[in-house]
């Protein structure tokens, strides 16, 4: 069965927000998608992970890590490399569905 690219669930406000230093508003955007995800579905674990990883980058740690432990708990069951902040900012890189 063909997946979709998982990057289509990740909003471009996001991506840029990220790329011009604007981590918490990134941050309030990932948050609104995940939750607009079926809870516990490869989109919103994709979606979560890369909330924990910005929630790490501005010194959330303890949120990030939590985050990040409930989304690769997902990824990981489905099989799924686990996307990190370059996989966010890359244009046209590879999908979280594809192996290293």
């Amino acid at each position: 069965m063909a997946h979709p690219d998982l990057r289509d669930v990740v909003p471009p406000d996001a991506v840029r927000a990220m790329r011009e230093g604007q981590e918490v508003w990134a941050l309030t955007v990932l948050a609104r998608a995940r939750d607009a995800q079926v809870p516990d579905s490869v989109e919103w674990a994709v979606l979560e992970r890369l909330r924990g990883l910005v929630l790490i980058h501005i010194q959330r740690e303890v949120e990030g890590t939590f985050a990040l432990e409930r989304a690769d708990a997902r990824l990981d069951a489905a099989g799924l490399v686990r996307p990190d902040l370059a996989w966010l900012d890359e244009e046209g890189g590879s999908s979280p569905l594809e192996s290293p």
